[in-house]
């Protein structure tokens, strides 16, 4: 008898990179991990194997996607730091691409986000698309997903808005708070990737989810869900930036960068797609309201912690 085909996940001790492998295995691949946390808490013993992300050594990189079938990509950065930039991001992901082909990887399932363009005066959408273009380029059979939020129980942006209302009198948008977000259930995203991974065809995938909301009607729903409801008043974005950089300074973490808040006011968390996935937010928070922003979560935090599960700090 053969063996079961071997997938690697990049980041499949971090949030959606975990999903993507529990599904896998219970699918019954056999599952490898590529992570630049290869000590942090393995969710998964035995079953998976780890490998480091050498970035730094392609053939060892390449090396470790030997025999593999599938790589499915969730490694990527939120914004620029002294430790990390979506420049040194992009230069890893080509290296991984590079590595993948000489590995003789089948096909690539890459997360990118919506809208992503070369043109873009956001980095972080226009560093999507430099890789979505190396990607196609690269001869690799693949399949690029597009999601705009991710929501679950590991999540930051739904559970931090969560949290800031349980705590704060009043809340504060960004503007009028009309831009759309399309929010999408982590494990709905992790379902589609894993079917895009038994497929061949080339294929570009907006994730969205079911439901598309305001940012100004997303602070209400979730205010009403977790019995917090509060004033939601507009703000110069300057001014709300200011706010979320002292409240950082007070949790040690990054709320919101600049780039952040011009991306979610040009539009660009929603598109006119199909959902692909079904999992309702608004359902979801109901089911999850009592622990829904009980804690804050914090992304330098994970970063810092390379050992510590990946759960709400």
């Amino acid at each position: 008898m053969s063996p079961a085909p071997l997938h690697a996940v990049t980041g499949a001790f971090g949030y959606s990179g975990r999903y993507i492998a529990r599904r896998l295995l219970d699918a019954g691949v056999r599952v490898k991990t590529l992570t630049n946390s290869p000590r942090r808490h393995n969710p998964f013993s035995d079953a998976v194997e780890v490998c480091p992300l050498e970035f730094e050594h392609p053939d060892r990189l390449a090396q470790s996607l030997r025999d593999v079938s599938v790589l499915y990509n969730t490694y990527w950065v939120r914004f620029n730091h002294k430790t990390f930039t979506f420049a040194g991001a992009v230069e890893n992901t080509k290296t991984l691409f590079l590595a993948a082909r000489e590995a003789g990887v089948e096909r690539v399932v890459h997360v990118s986000i919506t809208n992503p363009s070369e043109d873009s005066p956001l980095e972080y959408f226009r560093g999507k698309a430099v890789l979505e273009r190396e990607l196609t380029d690269s001869g690799l059979s693949y399949a690029i997903l597009r999601p705009a939020v991710l929501f679950g129980k590991e999540d930051i942006l739904i559970n931090n808005i969560a949290w800031m209302l349980r705590r704060l009198p009043v809340f504060g948008l960004f503007g009028d708070g009309s831009y759309r977000l399309q929010p999408i259930y982590v494990d709905d995203l992790a379902a589609l990737a894993v079917a895009q991974g038994q497929a061949r065809e080339n294929l570009t995938i907006d994730a969205i989810g079911p439901e598309t909301f305001t940012y100004r009607e997303l602070v209400r729903r979730i205010g009403q869900m977790i019995g917090r409801p509060r004033p939601v008043v507009s703000v110069p974005p300057a001014l709300g930036h200011l706010v979320a950089v002292l409240l950082g300074k007070l949790v040690g973490d990054v709320i919101v960068t600049r780039d952040e808040i011009r991306g979610l006011m040009a539009d660009l968390l929603c598109v006119d797609s199909p959902p692909a996935g079904t999992t309702k937010l608004t359902d979801w928070a109901r089911a999850h309201a009592d622990r829904l922003g009980s804690r804050y979560a914090s992304e330098m935090a994970r970063r810092r912690d390379r050992q510590r599960a990946y759960t709400i700090d």
